[in-house]
């Protein structure tokens, strides 16, 4: 709960505000039996009118001053409220923009985006009520027994003798629901996990014709997000019908004391009245904790999940203070090697090589062999476990993630962002115009397509690319990319939906623009022309050198190379 009160100190005027307009509520409620009473002793009793106006115009003045202290504190406590919910997602957001990408994994889509949603409503929703009711109701319970031993004592010891009872039945359920909101959350992140996938893999869920299990998958974890969310609400409702119980009894209890009291003139009528209007406010206000334990349940809940993502150790921010030093293009592996967490194997093993700026690097290898891994090395996405990498002979642990202002990288699966055309390939360099923008297209072979479209470079595109396909998305990735002007460009087999021609087209373009490049392929016709070619086998170096030096030493390769000429991938060996 510490973390709620941490963001809420920012808006700490607009908070005691909030309260202090709260009092001025808690105090005209408390007032109120009060002049009641003294409306039906000192007036209705004695049939005196004048004290009847005089007390009824009192009440009006001071109910107008509640309202009107309601409304106001109702405003502050929203602009805190609202105000710390955004700060925390502003801050959850910059904290996973600084996640390196092991940590991000760590956490699955679904649970970080109901923690920055679902959780963040959950917080803001318990810190209105802290302001507005939750300090209000216990406040009222105390003062009004106090302000009921001020009118008759022996009718107040009968509702002081309730509250203990009533206190301990809502410690304990309230106990009982944090739990079972915890929970809820949790099973709030496995139903979103179930949807994200399913409308990410739609096409394939129709393809396999796997609606029905689909269907089933998602119903189940509904179903279990539905009763475990029964489960918690019943306990909760539970607290209402308990208070009334024991309250109903209270005021049983006060009518046949407060009757005697009438007989034997011990009493007079609005003592009774005022006292038990205590108890019915009583009674309401207790009423409202059944609301306020779920709130605090599933606040408490939500801000233990929140502080998890905010005191995580950011360690990939950016230093600012670095100074941001073009590089040439230089890259050095010495003995690297590296595994994930929680894997005993390494996925790389003591990889040497060395690569001048401007050269073109080809990297050859079966799935799992490492070669997407040794690429995500480069631009620091991971950390070598062993071995180091330089940059331009500096070591890249001093570089810092500073070096992907000149290190681009191009995955299989080109991403593409909600929008058009031309922001996404402004995606790379927001300072392009449109004329650079339609020469980077014209070089990854993408112009003649977007001239087709009704609104060419301003044609918007579906979610993710779903209205282009896979050769276009990669395309248009590659634009992006060749728009940051980098100095080392990291294809991670980017090209394997274009075709032969197309492909030959854009890699001779980036040949020109004299970039260091790393290209992961399954075909050799793409990598024929590198400085250096390496084949990968489970995450070690088999064989490295050029296309003619591995067609002269390399069994391996040449039967590769032979294989890809028999299912028609022509190589020329000019």
């Amino acid at each position: 709960m510490k973390v709620i009160f941490k963001y809420a100190d920012t808006y700490r005027k607009a908070m005691i505000i909030a309260l202090l307009l709260m009092m001025v509520e808690l105090v005209v409620e408390l007032v109120q039996p009060i002049i009641m009473a003294k409306i039906i002793d000192e007036g209705i009793v004695v049939q005196n009118l004048q004290a009847v106006y005089v007390y009824g115009a009192i009440l009006l003045v001071i109910t107008a001053l509640a309202f009107a202290a309601g409304i106001m504190s109702s405003y502050f406590a929203a602009e805190v409220s609202q105000g710390t919910g955004y700060d925390m997602r502003n801050e959850m957001f910059h904290k996973l923009q600084m996640f390196s990408v092991m940590k991000v994994q760590q956490f699955s889509t679904s649970t970080l985006l109901t923690r920055m949603t679902n959780d963040v409503v959950q917080v803001q929703n318990l810190l209105f009520a802290f302001m507005r009711i939750m300090l209000r109701a216990p406040l009222f319970i105390i003062f009004g027994i106090v302000m009921s031993f001020t009118l008759n004592v022996s009718l107040a010891l009968i509702l002081l003798a309730t509250i203990p009872l009533l206190f301990v039945v809502m410690f304990l359920l309230m106990i009982k629901g944090m739990k079972l909101f915890n929970q809820v959350q949790i099973k709030i992140d496995q139903l979103n996990s179930i949807i994200r996938e399913n409308l990410l893999a739609i096409k394939l869920v129709k393809a396999f014709h796997r609606m029905t299990f689909a269907s089933k998958r998602f119903s189940q974890a509904n179903s279990e997000l539905r009763d475990k969310n029964k489960q918690a609400l019943w306990v909760m409702e539970l607290v209402m019908p308990i208070v009334m119980l024991i309250m109903n009894i209270a005021m049983i209890a006060l009518l046949a004391f407060g009757s005697i009291q009438l007989e034997t003139t011990s009493a007079q009528a609005g003592e009774i009245v005022g006292v038990i209007n205590y108890a019915t406010r009583m009674l309401a206000s207790f009423g409202v904790f059944s609301f306020l334990i779920m709130n605090v349940s599933r606040g408490r809940t939500s801000a233990q999940r929140i502080n998890e993502i905010l005191t995580q150790t950011v360690d990939d921010e950016v230093d600012e203070r670095r100074e941001k030093e073009k590089i040439n293009g230089d890259v050095t592996f010495e003995r690297v090697s590296f595994h994930y967490p929680n894997m005993k194997r390494n996925v790389l093993e003591n990889i040497d090589l060395q690569v001048k700026a401007g050269e073109k690097i080809g990297i050859l290898g079966e799935t799992g062999s490492g070669k997407t891994t040794l690429l995500h090395l480069i631009p620091y996405l991971y950390h070598t476990t062993k071995g180091t990498i330089y940059i331009d002979g500096k070591e890249i642990d001093q570089v810092g993630n500073n070096v992907r202002h000149d290190v681009t990288l191009v995955p299989q699966e080109g991403f593409l962002f909600s929008g058009t055309i031309l922001e996404n390939i402004r995606w790379g360099n927001e300072h392009l115009n449109h004329k650079q923008a339609e020469k980077v297209a014209k070089e990854a072979q993408l112009h003649d397509f977007i001239m087709t479209l009704p609104n060419k470079y301003e044609t918007r595109i579906g979610q993710r690319g779903v209205n282009l396909s896979g050769g276009q998305k990669q395309r248009l990735s590659i634009a992006r990319a060749i728009a940051d002007a980098p100095r080392i460009l990291l294809l991670d087999d980017s090209t394997s939906a274009l075709d032969t021609t197309t492909e030959s087209h854009v890699l001779q373009a980036i040949k020109k623009r004299k970039c260091t490049t790393f290209i992961v392929s399954q075909k050799i016709s793409s990598v024929k022309d590198a400085n250096q070619i390496m084949l990968l086998e489970r995450g070690k170096i088999v064989e490295k050198g050029t296309h003619q030096e591995l067609l002269a030493s390399s069994a391996l390769y040449r039967k590769i190379s032979e294989t890809q000429e028999r299912e028609g991938v022509q190589l020329d060996d000019e």
